[in-house]
């Protein structure tokens, strides 16, 4: 068994050196041009070179949630694409959504503003039934983000093209039901795929059905935000903040208007980093599963695009 390595921008000897310890049995290499064929390939924004090369791949693990740059590619026909499902990220994610959320209603961004100003002011408090979230894609993180908000007494609403059934989330289900979910949120956390559906999803007309005072938290890919929507709605007032992990360039261009708008608030893409012992053990799981002929989760949909 042969599984070649090829993750743009990621040091790959700690990664070699996890699979081979834990598949002794396996020849594990760094791909290079001209490497032997694979039967397995561990790949993070692979080149299209190591796609055609690779001719004889099974299966192709990627070591992120998302697949939409791999899905750009040009793949074998016969490879089977296969996503981590956690590994350490939902609880991640859970951390972050629920620090921005919470950050937002409870006013923290003012109270640091009056502090640099010396000033002692107590905002009124405000009531969780008044700031419903909706989560926008229930997923593995989805899934997980929205029950760990439910825990903080928020009104909880989830949006999914399937129909899902969560304790505690009021689940809405395919274009149909898009509308009145967003009609029921204060506070929209986006984390769909993207694909070719998604893409731009959160626009002007989108945003706008968010409850007075909307707020957005963009942790999935920054190309389902048009950006310009975002700004237009918050200079206007319909919108009162943005929290953006995500974005259509990374990293963020040096003259983007994002840095500076006063509500809106950056980090570098970091809502959930791939933690490599847990994605090492899930993926070499997954390949002992295949090598004994029986099916794993996390293949992807091509036609879905996730």
């Amino acid at each position: 068994m042969r599984i070649s390595f090829c993750c743009t921008g990621t040091p790959p000897e700690p990664w070699l050196s996890a699979l081979r310890a834990a598949l002794p049995q396996a020849q594990v290499e760094l791909w290079s041009p001209g490497s032997p064929q694979a039967d397995y390939a561990v790949v993070w924004a692979p080149p299209q070179q190591f796609l055609d090369e690779q001719s004889e791949l099974k299966t192709i693990f990627t070591i992120g949630a998302g697949v939409d740059g791999l899905l750009k590619l040009q793949l074998p026909p016969q490879v089977a694409l296969v996503r981590l499902e956690d590994a350490g990220m939902a609880v991640q994610m859970a951390e972050y959504v629920s620090h921005a959320v919470l950050r937002h209603f409870r006013e923290f961004d003012a109270y640091e503003s009056q502090a640099r100003q010396g000033q002692w002011l107590q905002r009124r408090a405000r009531r969780h039934a008044d700031f419903p979230v909706g989560v926008l894609g229930l997923g593995v993180l989805g899934a997980r983000v929205a029950q760990t908000l439910t825990q903080f007494d928020f009104p909880v609403n989830g949006w999914s093209r399937t129909a899902k059934v969560i304790e505690g989330v009021q689940c809405y289900a395919d274009r149909n039901q898009l509308q009145q979910f967003l009609a029921a949120t204060r506070i929209l956390v986006c984390l769909l795929p993207l694909t070719d559906q998604t893409q731009g999803i959160l626009n002007r007309d989108t945003l706008s059905r968010l409850l007075p005072g909307g707020y957005v938290i963009n942790v999935a890919r920054g190309a389902h935000l048009v950006d310009e929507d975002l700004i237009a709605l918050l200079d206007i007032g319909q919108l009162a903040g943005a929290t953006l992990d995500v974005f259509r360039t990374e990293p963020l261009p040096a003259d983007h208007a994002f840095w500076t708008h006063p509500k809106i608030q950056i980090t570098p893409h970091i809502s959930a980093r791939t933690l490599r012992k847990e994605s090492v053990a899930q993926i070499v799981e997954k390949i002992m599963t295949l090598q004994r002929g029986e099916s794993v989760a996390g293949f992807v949909n091509r036609q879905q695009g996730y």
